[in-house]
């Protein structure tokens, strides 16, 4: 785990590997494919975009399924602790008007702030995550998050 206590500053992490080489670089691969596609016209460079695609696309979804499978279980941990933590009814009106991204922000929160910000969000259910977490006072840090 990081030695820097995390809070609203810094807690957003990249994947050095993902972030600064592999998408970068489907990316590149992907317009350098069009560009060729659409200056030769041809089947080479048409296998070349379709190749680039579909890599861009493996390149995608090999960031994104580990974090949707990641966002079920902060849902389901937070649906836990609020069951634990807040009154009864509170809980049961958070878990029938938060989307995952209230359950997503709402984690870095800590148990004492927890009630008046889940209020807040059920009053209020439009807030965007950055607004939510905006407004931790006492930061709870996530240092699993991918």
């Amino acid at each position: 785990m990081s030695k820097t206590p995390q809070t609203f500053a810094n807690h957003a992490q990249f994947t050095p590997l993902y972030h600064f080489f592999t998408s970068p670089l489907a990316l590149i691969f992907l317009v350098w494919s069009i560009t060729r596609f659409f200056g030769m016209p041809g089947y080479d460079t048409g296998y070349m975009l379709v190749g680039a695609l579909a890599m861009f696309g493996v390149v995608s979804v090999s960031r994104l399924s580990p974090l949707r499978a990641q966002d079920r279980i902060i849902r389901l941990e937070e649906q836990l602790r609020y069951q634990r933590v807040l009154p009864a009814a509170l809980a049961e009106q958070a878990m029938n008007t938060f989307s995952p991204r209230h359950y997503i922000a709402l984690r870095f929160a800590s148990d004492a702030e927890l009630a008046g910000l889940v209020e807040t969000v059920i009053a209020n259910p439009a807030m965007k995550g950055k607004e939510i977490k905006q407004q931790i006072r006492n930061w709870r840090a996530d240092y699993f998050r991918l």
